[in-house]
């Protein structure tokens, strides 16, 4: 899906602001409320989660529908096109309704979808929008949640969310909402691949088009000098001695298109950004641009005090600029597609990604989050159908960013147990199909044990979490070293694969030090990376490194966080512990390429 742009053919507004919102007491859709204006509302910004934006418990922990609600005017010179209503995302369900006709509906949180609501506006007077906003997780959902009920000493029903994912179920508009115009012959979506062939870079790409097939293709160098032209809806392109997407070192060309009616007139016009690079898995090596890379940096949430997991243009150059400060070349969207901005911004600075999707929590024996009657995972979860359809979205999304060398297209789900491999088959197979120049991984939890996981095979690369040392063996990291050490080794010699450490970390509390490391002390977490820095240098088919985490996170409330996850590097606010100096370090001395090989 193309990303929003005012061009000379195409104009946008922001909807993004306060808005008007309030709770649904369960008889909302069946008195057909969005068929007039709202009563009773409280003010909320967009983007934001709404649940920390008031001092109302029920709205920080409700369960089910809530309403959103602004005005907007059409401008008349907007009269016979394409007027279309657009959402980066809504989490985890919305239905739009324009002057009380409904005009879509969509599953899934993390995605954007739109629809042409020219037929549903006015012209002569205000507008209204009314969005429906729903945050309940099921077996059927990606994630994976179940609904408690009980009832209160008055009888009246509580509804409780429970959910298998170890941070907070925000809810809300999250991302911006645009109206945007095309005229009725337009660009609908434009796929770009690139290879190399020697000093040549290749760019393949295949426009879809609505009304023309009359197309006009032109790549464009960063001072904007044409360097290839084309015609057609699809075709090879070569550029001679092209300037490389690198780590570190990002280079975009514009591919420009336009689309021309029968007149010869052009009527639309799409500028999409994108690097010219090549990924490859090649025996224990992660290539890029046919040079060995080396993964370091973090798991991350879109997570912050106040806004949630509401877009924050601010706090995303800060979270780069730290990154970049500590020498991190890479991240992980650890558990959800992350914003479209983010994403662009990834493209721009040269920040290398794992791209993965909402399937979190598909493990109903994980830990604290499991429940005391075992169930096997495969046979009790429904939630395929939205699995796939988050991978066509995610892929449709983010397919042109040179940012994004990988695909994950789950987070540690239950690969130990009998049903694993036929569940994600299928989905392994889809992503290869959607994407063929991409690798792909399913990222792996400890009880999926070299002797016991059954989808391993279905991945590229080995996504590993380990907490040894933490969870287990805590407080005894040389024991901790000793049992990761055996286990890459097995890993190793089973699959001949690269492994790829995507989660270790220490809960630790800013300011708790000691003379001796004690478990939650800033000593601890340093000494525990430490560890694993010493296990994973001695092995030439560990390809990266990513903390976990970035910064410390909301998680919903129980006995085993306290105000949250405490594993950031960096405080909620962003403020540096011990550890983000200890990284800095050593960050900053390993090469982006090489750093396993003779060749550094």
């Amino acid at each position: 899906m193309l990303y929003p742009q005012s061009n000379t053919k195409r104009e946008l507004i922001e909807l993004n602001g306060i808005w008007s919102f309030k709770l649904d007491d369960g008889t909302g859709v069946a008195n057909r409320i969005y068929e007039q204006k709202l009563q009773g509302t409280i003010p909320m910004p967009v983007p934001a989660s709404y649940n920390d934006l008031t001092e109302d418990a029920r709205v920080r922990d409700h369960v089910g529908d809530v309403w959103y609600e602004r005005e907007f005017y059409v401008s008349e010179a907007w009269r016979g096109k394409r007027i279309i209503l657009r959402f980066g995302s809504v989490t985890h369900y919305g239905k739009v309704w324009i002057n009380g006709q409904e005009v879509i509906e969509h599953h899934g949180g993390y995605t954007p979808f739109e629809a042409d609501i020219a037929p549903f506006v006015f012209f002569d007077r205000k507008n209204r929008v009314i969005v429906l906003v729903n945050n309940v997780l099921d077996y059927t959902t990606v994630p994976i949640g179940e609904v408690n009920v009980r009832r209160d000493a008055a009888g009246n029903e509580i509804r409780k969310q429970d959910y298998f994912h170890d941070f907070f179920n925000y809810s809300g508009i999250h991302r911006p909402v645009r109206i945007y115009t095309t005229a009725q012959q337009y660009v609908k979506d434009i796929t770009i691949r690139t290879d190399l062939r020697g000093q040549t870079g290749v760019v393949y790409y295949k426009v879809e088009t609505e009304g023309s097939t009359n197309v006009k293709v032109t790549i464009l160098d960063e001072q904007e000098n044409v360097v290839a032209e084309s015609s057609g809806l699809h075709a090879d392109m070569e550029i001679e001695d092209p300037v490389l997407w690198e780590p570190g070192a990002a280079y975009l060309y514009t591919l420009k298109v336009e689309v021309i009616s029968i007149d010869g007139s052009v009527v639309d016009t799409y500028n999409e950004l994108f690097g010219i690079r090549t990924v490859k898995v090649e025996g224990k090596e992660f290539l890029i641009n046919g040079k060995p890379f080396y993964f370091k940096g973090f798991g991350k949430h879109e997570d912050a005090e106040i806004h949630g997991k509401g877009l924050d243009e601010a706090l995303n150059i800060k979270d780069f600029s730290l990154m970049k400060w500590i020498g991190a070349n890479s991240f992980r969207t650890s558990h959800y597609p992350y914003s479209e901005e983010i994403m662009r911004l990834a493209d721009r600075e040269g920040i290398v990604v794992v791209d993965e999707v909402a399937a979190v929590g598909l493990h109903l024996s994980l830990g604290a989050y499991a429940s005391s009657n075992k169930r096997n995972t495969w046979q009790t979860i429904q939630c395929q159908e939205s699995h796939q359809l988050a991978i066509k979205e995610l892929i449709k999304r983010d397919k042109n960013h040179a940012c994004v060398v990988m695909w994950a297209i789950a987070n540690e789900p239950a690969g130990e147990e009998e049903g694993a491999y036929e569940y994600f088959k299928p989905l392994a197979d889809l992503t290869r199909k959607l994407d063929p120049t991409r690798p792909i991984t399913i990222v792996n939890y400890f009880a999926a044990s070299p002797t016991t996981c059954k989808i391993h095979s279905l991945s590229d690369v080995l996504c590993l979490n380990r907490y040894v040392g933490w969870y287990a063996f805590g407080n005894d990291l040389e024991m901790a070293g000793r049992v990761l050490h055996q286990e890459l080794l097995a890993w190793w010699n089973l699959t001949a694969k690269p492994v790829f450490l995507t989660e270790f970390g220490a809960d630790t509390i800013q300011g708790l030090t000691s003379t001796v490391p004690l478990m939650w002390s800033e000593e601890y977490q340093c000494d525990f990376l430490q560890t694993y820095h010493q296990v994973m240098d001695k092995l030439d088919f560990v390809v990266g490194e990513h903390v976990w985490n970035f910064a410390d996170f909301a998680t919903k409330q129980g006995i085993v966080r306290v105000d949250g996850n405490k594993k950031g590097v960096f405080t909620r606010d962003r403020r540096p512990k011990k550890a983000a100096h200890f990284l800095r370090e050593r960050y900053r001395n390993i090469k982006d390429y090489y750093y396993k090989t003779e060749g550094n």
